[in-house]
């Protein structure tokens, strides 16, 4: 497997700046996923490391050495689409063996049918390899797209969007597997997703887009506990967090139009900012400093979203399990200080 590195990578489409001075380095066997709305440049990203778009500016290099001049063949990368791009007429083994049976690789029969049946046996699709494609689920014909790029053995793995097409449970399902087959095979993955569930569980490391440029990049951890903006903040965590206009008085933070009020951490606060609360961090509790009214209730079963009006302001909160609070009831909560966020009125993380 590879490293894989982006140097100050910039893509125009006419009028439209696609990349803008993108860097990022891949390590070799990590699992490293491009996270963003659409229009933010993943697939236009994934696309230049494939050798399918030329970029304009920057360069590409797997393990120190360019590969800008490089056709698409000759970088050794394997590429699942959204689309499964399987042969309908071919069976899933035909499907599976295509890729090896190229004129740049003829590997003996031997070869192929050894790689087609472990691929077959690691995405658990043995019983399906005598079937035409055409007769497959969605989930099925996404495994053995998955397989085709696996019997390859390539340097690098380029996954666009594989799972969006899938229903929520099958995608729960393959995220899982694509995870452990990743780790077991130690190979280098680059995964293109705008669903924040699948970077935060899947990413040993997340490169966050907007617009073309780098966010942020970082561990989930890092990029969930310390958003480096409000747009970081915002499209990572569901709940949404809440973001609270705010000035400083004295020795604490006052929420605009409400009775919120926090102390001043250290460090340097301006006079006015965002402070930024998740909304696991507004804790309901009989004593709690603040009272709120309880404005709309979402009961999701394993946990219940709660919306809280304090003032002017209202706020999202979440409790475990079906929560029995009435609309318009009165509610007590604190705010874990601890776990606050604040942010310039630029977005930008104080």
């Amino acid at each position: 497997m590879s490293n894989i590195a982006l140097d100050t990578i910039t893509k125009r489409f006419k009028e439209t700046v696609a990349l803008d001075e993108v860097s990022l380095s891949v390590k070799d066997q990590e699992f490293f996923v491009l996270l963003g709305p659409t229009g933010a440049g993943k697939t236009t990203t994934l696309r230049v490391i494939a050798g399918l778009e030329k970029q304009d500016g920057g360069h590409v290099a797997f393990d120190g050495a360019t590969v800008d001049t490089l056709q698409p063949a000759d970088r050794d990368t394997a590429f699942v689409f959204q689309q499964y791009s399987l042969y309908p007429n071919m069976t899933v083994y035909d499907n599976l063996a295509f890729p090896l049976r190229s004129p740049l690789r003829r590997l003996p029969e031997a070869t192929i049918r050894q790689r087609v049946t472990s691929a077959a046996e690691k995405l658990r699709i043995s019983h399906l390899l005598e079937r035409k494609t055409a007769r497959l689920s969605g989930g099925e014909m996404q495994r053995v797209s998955i397989g085709r790029a696996i019997v390859r053995q390539p340097r690098v793995f380029l996954m666009d969007e594989p799972l969006s097409n899938l229903d929520a449970k099958l995608r729960e399902s393959l995220r899982v597997e694509l995870k452990h087959l990743q780790k077991t095979q130690g190979s280098t993955s680059i995964f293109v997703t705008h669903d924040q569930i699948e970077a935060l569980t899947m990413a040993d490391r997340i490169a966050v887009l907007n617009e073309g440029r780098i966010a942020q990049i970082g561990t989930p951890h890092d990029i969930y506990d310390r958003p480096a903006n409000t747009f970081v903040a915002q499209l990572v965590g569901t709940p949404r967090i809440n973001l609270l206009p705010a000035t400083r008085l004295g020795t604490h933070l006052g929420v605009d139009k409400s009775p919120l009020d926090v102390p001043i951490p250290e460090g340097y606060m301006p006079e006015r900012l965002l402070l930024g609360v998740r909304p696991e961090d507004i804790r309901l509790e009989s004593n709690g400093q603040f009272t709120g009214t309880v404005a709309l209730t979402e009961p999701l079963g394993v946990e219940t979203i709660l919306h809280i009006t304090a003032g002017e302001q209202t706020l999202v909160s979440v409790v475990p399990g079906v929560a029995a609070y009435v609309l318009g009831g009165s509610v007590r909560f604190n705010l874990a200080r601890e776990r606050l966020h604040y942010f310039d009125l630029d977005g930008k993380r104080l």
